[in-house]
């Protein structure tokens, strides 16, 4: 270490890495992690040490979907509330979705006003992905070359004017424009016709609710993505995956070479459609919550790699949005601050162990969007840490929350996995609840 101003150590009995977990001294200078070491390893001349004895060392997690409305319906989140839920639930990096604020990030000039607003109140390192819509075909390279990480559409109806929907000739033309250069195009992926074709029930039935988002709507949405992808060479990701039965169409297109990569979210693999009581409108989520059979077969695809990650899809509103009636209640699961206990609950259930945790809200997350610095605690990268205590449980009080309307679909439920602190670049911005101010960076792709 001769030459290296070593200012903190941080040790723990698990410590999570690319290479397993082990007992482990991290030494981190200017923010990054300068190495990492064997346990009993002699602390370098001057530098702090934390030793978080048993709880686990995790690599900050990465969540590259998050909406935080900011501004034009910051009553709706803020990115002060949500970077701080995010920063008290171990996500050390976040990905803002490009719609629900207005302006819409769908031009560079509106990029420009996100992050302006964004820089001050952001507790957690925080990136933007642009819109594609049937007007911006011509804002999409200069989007890219201003640093958003790629470009979100919706092939059905958003909930918002302000952000229309692809049909399929614009899904291709700018799926077409992304791919010459190089770009990565997210969708959401629900097939509109089939939609409309579905019984369209009001009232506070759940099952009426499911029915009106059938799994078919999604199968042909990414039945059609795929085809355009591999015909275009482009690069595409399925946003937020509800519908298993999509699964084999997308392992045999990887398979075969097209350039795919899906999610799925906390929700659709925690929460089945047969606990939702009637009228519960804060499990409302589009595509929904569905069966638990359905979620059997999700987890299936998360063990054989099918799908690459897990991310929040954290979609706030006011509470008032959040009416009894499943029709018009606005859709979206607030679960930016208990994505990691949320998933750890379940997934020791079915026996997965942090490693495979860690695969999918961090580095699989920090792959997808290119965040070379992120998702791992290994050399090189940036010194972003979640401590973990699993064996811990806590039941969800929404008064604990930090997003701005405390308003979630976990209320009551008890959940493994209590997050001691977080730490970003070397830093601790979180401490059993208690946040530091804002220390977050904005960032851009390949920067």
């Amino acid at each position: 270490m001769s030459g290296v101003d070593v200012k903190l150590v941080l040790r723990s009995t698990r410590v999570v890495t690319p290479e397993g977990t082990r007992a482990a001294s991290v030494l981190v200078a200017g923010g990054e992690i300068e190495a990492v070491l064997p346990y009993e390893s002699e602390v370098p001349a001057g530098a702090r040490v934390e030793d978080f004895g048993d709880d686990v060392l995790l690599p900050g997690l990465v969540d590259t979907h998050v909406h935080v409305n900011d501004p034009g319906r910051a009553e709706w989140e803020g990115f002060w509330t949500a970077t701080r839920a995010a920063a008290a639930g171990g996500i050390t990096t976040l990905l803002d979705m490009p719609l629900n604020s207005l302006p819409p990030t769908t031009t560079v000039g509106n990029l420009r006003v996100k992050q302006e607003v964004a820089a001050p109140k952001a507790h957690v390192d925080t990136g933007f992905w642009g819109g594609a819509l049937p007007s911006n075909v011509k804002d999409l390279r200069p989007l890219f070359e201003a640093g958003v990480f790629g470009f979100k559409c919706f092939l059905s109806p958003s909930g918002v004017e302000e952000f229309p929907e692809l049909d399929q000739e614009q899904l291709a033309r700018s799926m077409a424009e992304i791919a010459g250069f190089g770009g990565l195009l997210i969708v959401h992926a629900e097939d509109p016709h089939h939609l409309a074709a579905a019984p369209q029930r009001s009232g506070e039935r759940y099952a009426d609710f499911l029915a009106s988002r059938p799994r078919d709507a999604e199968n042909t949405a990414i039945g059609n993505l795929i085809a355009h992808a591999r015909r275009l060479n482009a690069r595409v990701h399925v946003l937020h995956l509800s519908s298993s039965d999509a699964l084999p169409l997308i392992a045999a297109a990887k398979a075969e070479g097209v350039r795919v990569s899906v999610e799925s979210c906390p929700h659709f693999l925690t929460l089945t459609a047969e606990e939702v009581p009637d009228g519960a409108t804060e499990f409302k989520c589009c595509p929904p919550i569905r069966e638990a059979a359905n979620q059997d077969a999700l987890w299936a695809g998360l063990a054989d790699g099918t799908i690459d990650c897990i991310v929040s899809d954290h979609s706030p509103c006011t509470t008032d949005l959040k009416t009894p009636d499943f029709a018009s209640a606005w859709g979206g699961i607030s679960s930016l601050q208990l994505g990691l206990p949320a998933v750890w609950t379940e997934a020791r259930r079915r026996g997965h162990g942090l490693e495979d945790v860690v695969r999918w809200m961090s580095a699989g997350p920090a792959e997808l969007a290119g965040l070379s610095r992120k998702g791992a605690i290994e050399v090189g990268r940036d010194a972003d840490f979640a401590v973990l205590a699993p064996e811990e449980t806590f039941t969800v009080d929404p008064a604990g929350l930090f997003h701005r309307n405390q308003v979630t679909a976990y209320a009551g439920r008890t959940l493994h996995g209590v997050v001691r602190s977080t730490w970003l670049r070397g830093t601790r911005i979180a401490a059993d609840g208690v946040l530091t101010e804002p220390t977050g960076r904005l960032l851009e792709r390949n920067h």
